[in-house]
């Protein structure tokens, strides 16, 4: 019989067991040296859309107290418990994200809003690899300070060499309101401003689509390449339990509320009837996902390997 090439003897087997406890100890040292470095995440999810590349920044992060305060203002807090018990998510916070988004159609980099401010969108686009100086178009959803901040600081341009547009309905509902944030952010570029319609375009690719009801003229914007979709969402829903397994339910931040739940119930039923994914601004980061019909209302399902596999 050959003698196998490796061979434990009980004597060898006892003293690497003695040596175990030592080399434990000294592994265990080692590490508790190490510092928490506390919570962090990626600044950028980047995947291609037929020939089109598209960036989701994360250019914000934040915890709220007292979410019914904002979402199912028009339930009970018994029922609003309920809900998010069932989807295992507290009613005591939440966590909101910021997702402005890049698109690049291969001739242009376009933006999808701006973030809370200057300093925020300017570091997530670093983070992704671009400078602001490299955008050339800037479409603005709607017009709450969380979309328009990063615009301009003390009136100097965060975007130099930027074209801008946005829905008509959204302009002329802001025009004269006074809003301290529209004329900071938005009026400097008022005469420069392209304003778009139900339909209108931004690029061959990038079609502006009626939303209203977040704010009178809020639009989502369809992304088309090469046979592929993906809609930038925006706020049109805003939560991805609260919004979509509920779009009855009132939403604080919603200008007209019925108009609101029309509206997220329209556009849920169309991507999840088409399975179009969706990048939304406030949804968990990398804030992409499907949508499928689920009782009377809808379930989110967050995006896994699929887009990994255009590239």
């Amino acid at each position: 019989m050959t003698k196998p090439a490796f061979s434990i003897t009980r004597r060898s087997a006892l003293m690497g067991a003695a040596a175990l406890p030592l080399a434990a100890a000294t592994s265990s040292t080692a590490f508790a040296a190490a510092e928490m470095l506390g919570m962090a995440t990626t600044r950028f999810n980047r995947f291609k859309l037929g020939s089109f590349e598209v960036t989701a920044l994360l250019a914000g992060t934040r915890t709220v107290p007292e979410p019914q305060s904002i979402f199912g203002m028009n339930v009970s807090p018994e029922e609003f418990a309920a809900a998010s018990a069932t989807a295992n998510i507290p009613t005591d916070k939440a966590q909101f994200f910021f997702t402005p988004t890049v698109v690049n159609t291969g001739s242009e980099l376009i933006l999808f809003d701006t973030g809370l401010n200057p300093g925020a969108i300017s570091g997530a686009l670093q983070a992704a690899g671009y400078q602001t100086d490299q955008i050339d178009k800037v479409v603005l959803t709607h017009m709450h300070g969380d979309h328009i901040g990063g615009m301009a600081e003390n009136g100097a341009a965060t975007f130099a060499n930027a074209a801008y547009f946005t829905g008509a309905a959204e302009f002329d509902a802001w025009d004269m309101s006074g809003n301290e944030g529209f004329e900071a952010k938005v009026r400097p570029f008022a005469e420069s401003m392209t304003m778009l319609d139900d339909g209108g375009s931004v690029a061959s690719g990038v079609t502006a689509m009626a939303a209203f009801g977040h704010t009178p003229g809020h639009m989502t914007y369809m992304i088309e390449s090469d046979g592929q979709q993906l809609l930038i969402a925006a706020d049109f829903a805003n939560h991805y339990v609260w919004s979509l397994a509920y779009p009855d339910w009132e939403v604080k931040f919603d200008r007209d509320k019925a108009m609101a739940a029309q509206t997220r119930r329209r556009i849920l039923g169309m991507i999840a009837a088409d399975k179009i994914p969706f990048i939304g601004y406030h949804m968990p980061w990398p804030a992409m996902g499907y949508v499928e019909s689920h009782g009377d209302g809808f379930h989110y399902v967050p995006s896994s390997y699929q887009m990994m596999l255009n590239g």
